[in-house]
């Protein structure tokens, strides 16, 4: 097993823009109440796709920032600005003191403003070039929603955005982390940011059948783990992280939620949509993660899966928990919480990772909504909805993404 890096990494501050809830104490809420947030489409006519429901957020700009800004930013940049706001004021952070530990901000998205330049198009075709908004090539690029950011706080350090599909928030998270381990910073900011509902969009994946169908109980589309899913269900949002050195926060009487501990990333080099079948290189990366961590398998308690509730990712998750964690994996519990959040691509695995952190700091492992008939294939110990109490030292937390990209955090209690 590898040395420990020096250096550890905990999580000081979350900011959270969910369809379950907003602000760390409203996503947590929303997973102790156990209801799914899909509902049918309200965004746009969703009649000419398969799928017809999604998981929106209630989420209002003017209470973020003024009218001026808000009109500047578009939906992408504006819940990422909302989310670092309210990360920043949870971890007790001032600008000042984040600009003196070299804060930078690495963010994960799979599709950045594309909707907006999706809306910006139909502007175009209607009324011609004039009519379009002069912000638009500053709003669509990935990298917009960090740099507004970085501007907003004056964060100098590295401004990174990746679009590593929906592995983008915990690559994004594991990265900064490991800039804080090697010295290059004491304080970063990270996440995922997500605002993919607009029709060609959306349309866009309903095409390749990966969206569920069941579209007359919007609140039981989304179902990990249970026999019956049928695809996942998209949602929108984003979720901040402020990472600190635990001696910086430690020295500043900061409250600690978690520790990221060890952190690696995979891929499948194996199809653009289906899962390796033999998983090993999504164990591969759980391992490493652990690896990363110096940690042994026995000490895990906890799986906060990817869960996405298609029919082979799933299945294959739990082939690769099993053969990453061995005969350890019988004494694991695991859940999957999209069947309340839904799947809000690359925004979802920061989001899982803030309800990870909560869980280990809370003491209670959340359920799996909508699991009614566990899929024989996947036969691990899933958390039921209404969830668990339990207090594990260690979890894992998953994401894949398009692309055959797998990437997973090993998170510690901040005890």
């Amino acid at each position: 097993m590898a040395e420990r890096s020096p250096g550890r990494v905990v999580i000081t501050g979350i900011g959270a823009i969910t369809p379950i809830g907003n602000g760390v104490d409203a996503l947590w809420d929303g997973i102790r109440r156990g209801e799914s947030a899909v509902r049918r489409i309200s965004r746009f006519d969703p009649a000419p796709f398969s799928c017809q429901v999604a998981a929106e957020v209630e989420f209002q700009p003017l209470d973020f920032m003024g009218p001026k800004q808000a009109h500047r930013l578009d939906r992408f940049s504006q819940i990422g600005m909302g989310c670092a706001l309210m990360a920043m004021a949870d971890s007790g952070l001032s600008p000042a003191e984040a600009q003196a530990a070299g804060m930078g901000i690495y963010t994960g998205s799979a599709l950045g403003g594309i909707a907006y330049a999706e809306e910006q198009h139909h502007v175009y075709v209607e009324k011609g070039i004039r009519a379009v908004s002069p912000l638009l090539a500053l709003s669509v690029f990935g990298g917009a929603s960090t740099c507004n950011v970085a501007i907003e706080l004056g964060l100098t350090g590295a401004s990174v955005a990746n679009a590593n599909s929906c592995a983008s928030g915990v690559i994004a998270i594991g990265e900064a982390a490991r800039m804080i381990r090697t010295g290059r910073a004491r304080a970063m900011l990270a996440g995922g940011v997500e605002a993919p509902l607009a029709p060609l969009t959306f349309g866009a994946f309903s095409l390749i059948r990966v969206l569920t169908a069941r579209n007359e109980d919007p609140a039981t589309a989304s179902r990990p783990f249970d026999a019956d899913r049928d695809g996942f269900v998209m949602a929108e949002g984003g979720t901040m992280l402020v990472l600190e050195d635990e001696e910086y926060a430690r020295a500043r009487g900061a409250r600690i939620y978690a520790e990221v501990a060890g952190y690696a990333t995979t891929n499948d080099a194996h199809h653009m949509t289906a899962p390796r079948p033999d998983a090993s290189q999504a164990a591969r990366a759980m391992r490493e993660a652990l690896d990363d961590a110096a940690l042994p398998a026995e000490e895990v308690g906890y799986v906060n899966a990817h869960a996405s509730s298609t029919v082979l990712n799933d299945t294959t998750e739990c082939r690769a928990i099993r053969a990453a964690l061995g005969t350890h994996a019988d004494r694991v519990a695991v859940s999957g919480t999209k069947g309340l959040h839904a799947h809000a691509l690359g925004a979802t695995g920061a989001i899982e990772t803030a309800i990870t952190a909560l869980a280990l700091a809370n003491g209670h492992l959340p359920g799996t909504a909508n699991l009614q008939t566990q899929d024989p294939g996947c036969d691990l110990d899933i958390v039921p909805p209404g969830g668990r109490d339990a207090r594990p030292a260690y979890a894992i937390n998953n994401a894949f993404g398009f692309g055959g990209i797998n990437a997973s955090l090993v998170l510690g209690a901040g005890r």
